[in-house]
């Protein structure tokens, strides 16, 4: 009988068990890094639509576009940059809407008028945008329109 004969080949059940126990063990340990990556990302992306939103009506209200001033609103779930001295008597047809997670919550400033001609922001202060891991971002708006985040 030679040795080459004795070994079988292939895997025996315990090193199969063995092998998908610690894979097994290995995804476990990363789930929650991975869900906290997303709902970092998700806040991310939401912080940074808000930004290039409050800018993009900055831009129209100082053209002049559609002779007219522009705001942005921001609620869970959207971001809308619109036509109007206000939200609620807005011209709809010209809204720009950006989705963002709804999981993230908007407190603070969430409505922003720009003058017309100057840009300049009628309503000066903070919008804050929270994780449903409670991280945040706030993002300042100053009298000049300067956008901090």
């Amino acid at each position: 009988m030679n040795i080459s004969s004795y070994f079988c080949k292939g895997f025996a059940m315990v090193e199969i068990a063995l092998s998908i126990s610690i894979l097994t063990i290995i995804f476990a340990m990363t789930i929650p890094n991975y869900l906290s990556f997303m709902t970092r990302n998700d806040l991310d992306i939401a912080t940074i639509s808000f930004v290039q939103s409050t800018r993009r009506a900055s831009v129209l209200s100082q053209t002049g576009s559609v002779d007219s001033v522009w705001g942005v609103y921001v609620a869970t779930g959207s971001i809308i940059i619109y036509k109007g001295n206000d939200f609620a008597n807005r011209d709809s047809s010209f809204d720009e809407v950006t989705d963002i997670s709804p999981t993230i919550a908007v407190t603070g400033l969430t409505n922003i008028i720009f003058s017309k001609q100057t840009g300049l922001p009628q309503s000066t202060g903070t919008t804050t945008l929270v994780s449903v891991d409670n991280e945040s971002r706030h993002v300042k708006i100053n009298q000049k329109g300067m956008v901090d985040y």
